[in-house]
C-alpha cells in the first residue's frame, strides 16, 4: 500500500474503499473538477471468470467522487484508462460520480501470462460486472454506462451479458460490424460521404503518394532513423506507407471535417506536401512499433470477434503491394494464434435490436466507423445522428430537439429530475 493510500485511510471516503474487497488504492490525484476527488485505483480481477485457478491481474480503475447520493457513471474506454481527471458527457449533465475502467489487456490491466485467449468480450463484460457489484456498496444510486468509439462497444457488451448492471447505457460512435465478410456499407459510405470533389481529391492524393512510392518511402525511413523507429510487426516502412494511404479516407472523415478538403494536396504538391499531409490524416508514427505493440490487444480483437472494415481501392489499381495490408493480422505478431468467431457480433446484434432496453446511439452524420451502426430496439431506447459531425460527436452536437429529449431521457433513466 502506498503512502497515499495511507493517507486516504485516514477520512471517511478513504476508509470505505479501502473496505471493498480486492481493492488497492494506488493514489489520490489534485482534481481540475470542481466538487470531485479522484483516486487511482486498482482491483484484483480472474484471469478467467470461469475458471479461478488461471489466476488474477490488478486492473486500472479512476474514481471521481463527489457524492455517494449521486448517480454513478460507468465510463468504458475500450483501451488504457487516462490518468487526468476528465468527465464524461453524462457525468456532467447528472453530475455525478464517474467509474472510469481500463480495458484487460490494455494499459497496466495486463495479465501475467500474455494468453489472449482471456481477451474476449464476455470477459471483459464479467470484469465491469464485477466493479458494479462491488462499488455498488458505495454508490446504491441509479448508474448508466457510457464510451465512445470501442468504449462505447464495451458499454454494449457488457449490457449483453449483465443487462441490469446499469439502468441505461449511452453509446458514442459505436460500430457494428455484424458480418465481418461484407464491408459493403464502409465501401457504400467512403464512396458518398461529403462532396464528390473532396472524395475526387482524397483519391487524386493517395494515387500520386502510391505513384512517387520511391520518395515517399525514403522519406519515411528518414522519419523512422530520427525517431529510432523500427517497423517488425507490420513488416516494413514500405508496406507501413501502403497501409496508412488505404487508411487515409477513413480517417479523414472520422476525425476531419469538409473544411479540411482545402488541406489536401492539390495536382502540382511536391513529395513534401504529400508526405506532410500523409503522416497529417493518417498518423506514421502509428505503424511503427513503438505504438503498434500498444495496440497489439486491439487488432487482436478485431481479428477475433469484432471484425474490421474494408475501403476502396479500384482507384489504385497496379499500385498496391500487400493484399493483407488492412487485415487485423498485420498488426498481431504471427506468434500469437488468432481464429475469427463469426457467430459473436451477430449474437449482440441481435440483442441489441431485440432486447436492449434503454440505450442511446450518439453518431456522428460524417463517421465512417459507425457506417454500418447499432439499430435498438423499441424499448425506450435511440439511435440520433449529429449532422455533420465525425467520430467525436457528442450530445452538444446533435439537433435542438434531440439534444432536449436525450437530456431528457438521462434525467428520467436516473430519477434525476
Amino acid at each position: 500500500m502506498t503512502g497515499g493510500a495511507r493517507r486516504l485511510g485516514r477520512d471517511a471516503l478513504g476508509e470505505a474503499l479501502l473496505a471493498l474487497p480486492g481493492l488497492r488504492l494506488i493514489e489520490e490525484r489534485p482534481s481540475a473538477e470542481p466538487g470531485y476527488r479522484f483516486f487511482v485505483l486498482g482491483l484484483r480481477q480472474p484471469v478467467d471468470h470461469t475458471n479461478p485457478a488461471a489466476g488474477s491481474f490488478e486492473q486500472r480503475l479512476t474514481l471521481l467522487h463527489t457524492s455517494a447520493d449521486r448517480p454513478t457513471v460507468l465510463f468504458s474506454t475500450g483501451y488504457e484508462a487516462g490518468l487526468t481527471p476528465r468527465r464524461a458527457e453524462p457525468t456532467v449533465l447528472l453530475g455525478g460520480n464517474q467509474l472510469q475502467v481500463e480495458h484487460r489487456f490494455f494499459g497496466t490491466s495486463r495479465p501475467p501470462s500474455a494468453d489472449y485467449s482471456h481477451l474476449t468480450i464476455r470477459q471483459a463484460a464479467d470484469d465491469h460486472h464485477r466493479v458494479v457489484r462491488l462499488f455498488r456498496q458505495l454508490y446504491p444510486g441509479a448508474w448508466i454506462s457510457t464510451g465512445s468509439s470501442k468504449g462505447g462497444m464495451t458499454s454494449v457488451y457488457h449490457r449483453r451479458f449483465h443487462p441490469r448492471d446499469v439502468a441505461a447505457t449511452v453509446a458514442y460512435s459505436a460500430p457494428n460490424n455484424v458480418d465481418d465478410h461484407d464491408d459493403g456499407a464502409y465501401l457504400r459510405f467512403l464512396d458518398g460521404v461529403g462532396s464528390a470533389a473532396c472524395r475526387d481529391a482524397l483519391r487524386t492524393a493517395q494515387r500520386r503518394i502510391l505513384l512517387r512510392r520511391t520518395e515517399m518511402v525514403a522519406r519515411y525511413k528518414a522519419w523512422a532513423g530520427a525517431h529510432k523507429a523500427t517497423f517488425r510487426i507490420v513488416g516494413s516502412v514500405d508496406k507501413a506507407l501502403e497501409i496508412a494511404v488505404l487508411r487515409a479516407p477513413f480517417m479523414f472523415w472520422q476525425y476531419g471535417t469538409p473544411a479540411d478538403r482545402a488541406a489536401i494536396p492539390g495536382p502540382d504538391a511536391g513529395a513534401d506536401e504529400l508526405f506532410a499531409w500523409l503522416d497529417d490524416v493518417a498518423g506514421l508514427a502509428l505503424y511503427a512499433d513503438t505504438v503498434a505493440r500498444r495496440f497489439i490487444p486491439y487488432f487482436y480483437q478485431l481479428g477475433t470477434q469484432l471484425g474490421y472494415f474494408d475501403v476502396p481501392t479500384g482507384h489504385l489499381s497496379g499500385l498496391l503491394r500487400y493484399p493483407d495490408a488492412m487485415d487485423p493480422r498485420t498488426f498481431v505478431p504471427r506468434d500469437i494464434p488468432m481464429r475469427f468467431d463469426p457467430d459473436v457480433m451477430p449474437d449482440i446484434d441481435h440483442w441489441v435490436r431485440h432486447h436492449g432496453d434503454r440505450m442511446l446511439f450518439i453518431n456522428g452524420a460524417h463517421d465512417p466507423a459507425v457506417a454500418e451502426p447499432f439499430h435498438p430496439s423499441a424499448r425506450d431506447s435511440h439511435l440520433m445522428w449529429a449532422p455533420g459531425a465525425n467520430h467525436g460527436a457528442t450530445l452538444a452536437d446533435l439537433r435542438p430537439t434531440d439534444r432536449a429529449q436525450a437530456v431528457s431521457l438521462l434525467t428520467r433513466w436516473t430519477g434525476n429530475g
